[in-house]
């Protein structure tokens, strides 16, 4: 919360001058509780003292909530529909009002693009069982679902039972053709853009919840969101800035997480359920397919975990019974103490200040609270100097930005025995940049910085770089059809990395931030499989001189190295797996036979699978002499149209196979086929 103060003086001869002054407000909700886990009432603000950063703040604001836990009596059983509101929003308290004193604010959200129909029914039924039988008095409940590119409040924080029974029970049986959801959003309401961009990650999910955390951060008092999701699976391939920026947003908003994992108690046949096709091959005889089950189960709930340990909830897995997620955060909530304070550090450096919170007075009471918060970024107000220490400072920052979407794809492909070149190609979508066009400018400049740590730490590469975007002609027009692309690479040695990338608009000042883990193998000692690169797959080749919207067109040694520019040619990766049957699929990959003298001739082929059953082969290539180097390189390319296959989702898979040595590679991947 920011408070600005105007203060305005008339000279004798009535010339104005303005001071302005900018005070941030700090709210922590701080319960206390004796040793035997009962709450202490009865404490004033003097009783309090608190710190930040280990600096005395004195306390402006004091309030308690004392909420009650008697249940109220149970509801109706018989449901009325009454008319939809329409889109609603939470809320806040206008000045003197106190409809949320001594209340306990539990929003139920429900993410309705992570669940599928079973268990949408399954989680609607225990918000009505809860609404119904289990709310207490102290209970205001909202209603919020992830739905069409949008967060949408369906309803804001009531007791009225029956009106969120009514938005329930519409929920549950559908929405009548008179009070039909809002259109489909843009995204624009969580910086997402509804695009090839989102098919394939989890960010869209995170980035809304990111949304309705902030929704929920205009109310001052505790808030726990119960949300409801079929686990939430985070890889590779996804951006851990977002993860990151989630929780961190939750934790300003003062916004406790308590995940519900839709599915409940599930058990997995070892060869996989009726619902699609065997996925064959030996691991269904070894247990390996079983084992990889198991751990794909296991990686979805983590994330549940994850966002709520980090913010102060409890996440119910493996529970048939969901309402018991919302029964958890409803009885972990009780009373506590509301403190404010005016910051003495209004810096908008986005720097995590520490926040320490003691009584005078009682020795033996345990305190729980926010430990600390990220303070606000501004990057509209400093010169070119301070941006560009500013840009190197958000590269530091544990606080990511997520303002700009992008989506990021990094590969390894070996140089020697000891270094390989991990290729990084970037895509920002041009419609990012409408910010800029409709502020008046002609031209914006996109700043990259990232690096590349070890596994203990240690910066081993960093990448600075820049690219000026006009904004006006034939240019703009494009934007919004087609990405920005940039490109650039690094040289490593085999080992564990992790990367952490910003991108900023220069016009605007949003950025976005993209980390992930990677590895680069040593393929040196593989012997099982036949040694290969990471595999690019792609829709264009374009000539170097004709790249206009990539950045990295004239980085002269990462092109060099990077296989991926062949006679001023350069294949750009797809990133997002996303293609278009009018386009041509055009794949590359490195397989590698050093020590092998001559090279054996390699077989290869590319296969797509949809719902278990194969839906296209490629007419298999045979590579028979190799790059006149030690490691004996062999290039696979393929091409090939689209055309023939029906828009969907495939599993596409590359085959190599060294008849001679009797050894095999494989290689897959989700895309998507879009029209």
């Amino acid at each position: 919360m920011r408070l600005t103060i105007l203060l305005i003086s008339v000279s004798a001869l009535f010339a104005q001058a303005t001071f302005q002054t900018t005070s941030q407000l700090v709210i922590e909700a701080v319960t206390v509780k004796d040793k035997d886990g009962n709450p202490i009432t009865g404490l004033t603000a003097k009783d309090f003292t608190i710190t930040e950063d280990n600096i005395s703040q004195p306390i402006r604001f004091f309030e308690f909530q004392q909420l009650a836990t008697a249940k109220a009596p149970p509801a109706a059983e018989r449901i009325e529909l009454l008319p939809r509101i329409g889109r609603s929003q939470i809320a806040p308290e206008s000045p003197g009002a106190l409809k949320y004193r001594d209340r306990r604010l539990l929003a139920l959200y429900f993410d309705l693009t992570a669940m599928p129909q079973p268990d949408q029914l399954r989680a609607f039924k225990a918000a009505r069982t809860f609404v119904q039988q289990q709310m207490a008095n102290a209970d205001l409940v909202a209603i919020l679902a992830f739905t069409s590119g949008a967060v949408q409040v369906l309803q804001d924080f009531t007791a009225d039972r029956p009106r969120l029974l009514s938005v329930l029970e519409t929920m549950i049986v559908g929405e009548d053709e008179n009070a039909p959801l809002e259109p489909n959003d843009t995204g624009a309401a969580f910086g997402q853009n509804d695009s090839e961009f989102n098919i394939f990650f989890t960010d869209r999910q995170l980035a809304a919840l990111q949304t309705a955390a902030v929704m929920l951060g205009r109310l001052q008092e505790k808030k726990s969101l119960v949300y409801f999701a079929s686990g939430l699976r985070l890889n590779g391939t996804n951006n851990q800035a977002q993860l990151h920026a989630t929780i961190n947003a939750a934790i300003r908003a003062g916004v406790s997480f308590w995940p519900v994992d839709a599915r409940g108690l599930t058990a997995q046949a070892p060869l996989g359920d009726a619902t699609r096709g065997s996925t064959g091959g030996i691991g269904m005889y070894t247990g390996a397919a079983a084992a990889n089950a198991a751990a794909n189960l296991q990686r979805s709930q983590d994330t549940l975990w994850t966002l709520a340990a980090d913010t102060g909830g409890k996440a119910l897995l493996d529970s048939n019974d969901l309402s018991q997620g919302i029964l958890q955060a409803q009885a972990a909530m009780g009373s506590y103490y509301i403190l404010g304070y005016y910051t003495t550090n209004s810096s908008p450096d986005g720097k995590f200040r520490r926040i320490k919170i003691t009584l005078a007075n009682t020795s033996n009471a345990s305190l729980d609270y926010r430990q600390g918060y990220f303070a606000a970024k501004d990057f509209s107000k400093f010169s070119s100097a301070d941006k560009e220490r500013q840009l190197e400072d958000a590269l530091l920052l544990a606080d990511p930005v997520t303002e700009l979407t992008i989506a990021l794809e990094l590969g390894f492909f070996q140089l020697n025995r000891a270094e390989y070149f991990v290729p990084l190609a970037v895509k920002i979508p041009g419609s990012e940049l409408a910010l800029a066009r409709r502020a008046g400018a002609d031209y914006t400049r996109i700043d990259f910085i990232g690096e590349v740590k070890d596994q203990y730490g240690i910066t081993v590469s960093n990448v600075r770089d820049k690219v000026d975007i006009k904004l006006t002609g034939a240019t703009a027009a494009e934007l919004s059809r087609r990405p920005i692309e940039y490109d650039s690479g690094f040289t490593l040695l085999p080992g564990r990395y992790k990367l952490k990338f910003l991108a900023r608009d220069a016009v605007t000042g949003r950025m976005g931030t993209y980390e992930t883990p990677f590895a680069v193998p040593n393929l040196n000692k593989e012997e099982q499989r036949i040694p290969i690169s990471s595999v690019v797959l792609g829709s264009q080749r374009i000539d170097m001189r004709d790249a206009l919207f990539t950045a990295g067109k004239d980085k002269g040694q990462a092109h060099s190295l990077s296989p991926l520019v062949q006679d001023g040619v350069k294949l750009i990766p797809s990133v997002t797996r996303v293609f278009r049957a009018t386009q041509d699929m055009y794949v590359y990959l490195q397989a590698y036979q050093q020590g092998t003298e001559p090279a054996h001739p390699l077989s290869a082929f590319v296969t797509f699978y949809r719902d278990g059953a194969k839906a296209f082969e490629s007419t298999p290539i045979t590579v028979a002499e190799s790059i006149p180097n030690r490691l004996r390189t062999m290039p696979l390319k393929f091409q090939f149209p689209l055309a023939t296959l029906a828009p969907g989702e495939y599993l596409c898979q590359v085959t190599v196979l060294d008849r001679h040595r009797r050894k095999a590679a494989f290689f897959r991947s989700p895309i998507m086929l879009v029209p």
